[in-house]
């Protein structure tokens, strides 16, 4: 397990907060109900005092009075009540933040998928890819940096086109992520919208509380060394484990990287490892499908080309674009 004992205790203090959180809104709840009507409390005493006393008669195998009958009654009296103050059924139910663990982290003997991504966010703290996905999110992607009349000879289409698709695509990633399986290699120029799409898909992903962890070329082969290279003696800060399980891993700027035999090993364990955990990642990259397959290996291309929606994009840089229309602003 790649958690330390303190990180494990920060999530299970966590969960402990959701339902002192939740319990206290139930407390809430209840207050206001019995405020409103002082019956609603008589009638949660009668049925704890009927409980009692059914459950007395039972072990003396007494069973004459229909305790379950008179509390069913009461039961249904309560619902009248909460129906009358305009308040549904379930009013006072209990509430969970995961209905799946019902806030304690485990399904049986297993971690539950919440777990997983408080684990993510811990050991990941992506702080900065949420920052930016307010900012950077499908509802504010502009498609007017896109030329509509410069014909890409590859594709056939100008780049106002093209990313229509492109965004199409990515989109169509997001809300079949549960039910479908898929990866993406996004390839094109300095400036196309590449990393910014990744933070859409990112921004999704995340506010339907799926983990993702987002990582540079560079960071993510850090990760490794860090966890491989540790001088005797050390503690290990990094442990890769949520590379692999995460629900979606994004691989920005891939090629900016130092590469060797090491790093080219290390993106080949994780692109395969996560194919075989049917787990999704999306990899950005300036360098074209030529210079991906000379840099990185046959065996890595063919993973790649063979499991990967490949989408390019082309056009002007919109960095430079933006600068240049704020000088001229002015």
């Amino acid at each position: 397990m790649s958690l330390t004992n303190s990180q494990y205790d920060m999530i299970m203090q966590l969960y402990a907060n959701e339902r002192t959180a939740n319990q206290n809104m139930i407390d809430q709840r209840y207050e206001e109900i019995t405020c409103l009507s002082p019956e609603f409390k008589d009638i949660e005493s009668a049925i704890i005092n009927l409980s009692i006393k059914s459950a007395s008669m039972r072990i003396l195998g007494d069973t004459s009075e229909d305790y379950e009958q008179k509390i069913a009654e009461l039961d249904k009296r309560k619902k009248e009540i909460l129906n009358q103050l305009h308040k549904p059924s379930n009013y006072l139910n209990p509430i969970f933040t995961c209905p799946l663990c019902k806030d304690t982290g485990y399904i049986g003997q297993d971690k539950c998928s919440c777990f997983v991504k408080k684990a993510v966010d811990l050991v990941y703290l992506d702080s900065n890819l949420k920052n930016i996905t307010d900012n950077e999110n499908f509802n504010t992607f502009s498609y007017k940096w896109y030329n509509k009349n410069t014909v890409d000879s590859s594709t056939g289409l100008t780049p106002f086109d093209n990313m229509h698709q492109v965004v199409y695509i990515c989109k169509d990633f997001v809300n079949t992520f549960d039910t479908s399986f898929s990866n993406i290699l996004l390839f094109g120029d300095t400036g196309t919208g590449k990393t910014f799409l990744t933070n859409c898909i990112a921004k999704e992903l995340l506010d339907s509380s799926h983990s993702v962890i987002y990582l540079t070329a560079i960071e993510l082969f850090n990760r490794f060394e860090q966890q491989d290279f540790v001088k005797f003696g050390e503690e290990k800060h990094y442990n890769t484990h949520y590379l692999l399980d995460c629900d979606l891993l994004i691989i920005d700027d891939l090629g900016t990287e130092f590469g060797n035999s090491y790093t080219n090993s290390k993106l080949f364990y994780v692109i395969n490892e996560r194919l075989l955990r049917q787990k999704s990642t999306i990899i950005s990259t300036n360098l074209s499908l030529y210079s991906i397959r000379e840099i990185y290996s046959e065996r890595i291309f063919s993973r790649i080309s063979s499991a990967y929606k490949i989408l390019k994009l082309f056009g002007d840089d919109i960095r430079i674009l933006k600068k240049t229309k704020g000088l001229t602003s002015k």
